[in-house]
């Protein structure tokens, strides 16, 4: 494997763009302030301590580009993975816009891409931290020749997050991927607006998986007031979300989920959990037993 060591006065846009598939970037401590698309399969980027080996930009989804368009959601983040089989170890990617009531939406990392993996990784913004794409197919064709076309790609994106923190306010995880979260930290921070909503799962009915949350904490800072913050809420029809064996705090809200407003979707969505469990749960989500708890783990085996 061809390794590569990078410090906080290099760019790592630069590196990634000469490298060979197969490439390790080594991630000296400090902040590196880029915002990355990653285009070369089967990277890995490896920091030393997340903490401490930081990834840092800050666009939003309200800031126009240099023709006056609003940059919109989906170009926001601060990474953007865009091919399959990279991974990331032990490094923070962050958007620090801030003040999302004002801004709107601030991606910290968008995985376009099947076979992501993140271990031990921090992602950290406010409103749509993390997008496990693809994107939804009506978004597909509304964004066509406004977004990238690797931004644009649809079929099946399998991706794990594993013992990683990653910290928002409004649908902080959110796409249409088949993703694990193991292990993980999922931390709410403050928003004026009064709720937070950690997932907002649009996966097609077609997909079985969705996003699995397995013996995740569910933690927040304290201003998060107590039950303002649902586990999930349903950005398109199907949306797809199983929580097992999670601990949550003093913060989620004893329903659980949320229907988004008047759409309905309390009727279409597909949201479970497996373990203690509160009896005030909205009625519309289900608990599943140890059959279907070990076949949604078992979709993650081989580690995409």
């Amino acid at each position: 494997m061809n390794v590569v060591k990078l410090s906080s006065d290099m760019s790592i846009s630069k590196a990634i763009r000469s490298a060979e598939k197969g490439t390790r970037f080594i991630l000296a401590p400090g902040t590196y302030r880029e915002k990355i698309e990653i285009t070369v399969p089967d990277i890995e980027i490896v920091g030393d301590i997340a903490g401490e080996t930081k990834i840092v930009w800050d666009d939003y989804a309200t800031k126009p580009d240099e023709k006056g368009v609003e940059y919109n959601t989906f170009r926001t983040y601060t990474v953007a993975v865009l091919a399959p089989r990279v991974t990331f170890r032990n490094i923070t990617v962050e958007n620090d816009a801030l003040y999302p009531e004002i801004k709107g939406q601030e991606v910290a990392l968008t995985v376009c891409a099947d076979g992501f993996r993140a271990y031990n990784c921090r992602f950290i913004s406010t409103q749509d931290t993390v997008f496990c794409g693809p994107l939804p197919s009506d978004l597909i064709i509304r964004y066509y020749g406004f977004l990238k076309s690797t931004l644009r790609a649809g079929g099946t994106m399998r991706q794990i997050f594993r013992d990683c923190f990653i910290a928002g306010n409004v649908d902080f995880i959110f796409g249409c991927a088949t993703a694990l979260f193991d292990r993980c930290e999922i931390h709410s921070v403050y928003d004026v607006r009064g709720h937070g909503f950690t997932a907002a799962p649009a996966h097609g009915y077609e997909q079985k998986v969705g996003f699995v949350f397995n013996e995740c904490i569910f933690t927040c800072e304290d201003k998060v007031p107590d039950g303002s913050v649902y586990l999930a809420r349903p950005w398109r029809d199907h949306g797809k979300c199983t929580f097992i064996d999670c601990t949550y705090g003093r913060h989620i809200a004893a329903a659980g989920f949320d229907s988004w407003n008047d759409s309905g979707r309390d009727k279409t969505a597909r949201f479970a959990e497996y373990g203690r469990i509160p009896s005030d749960r909205v009625p519309w989500s289900t608990v599943i037993g140890d059959d279907e708890m070990r076949q949604l783990l078992k979709a993650f085996d081989q580690e995409v």
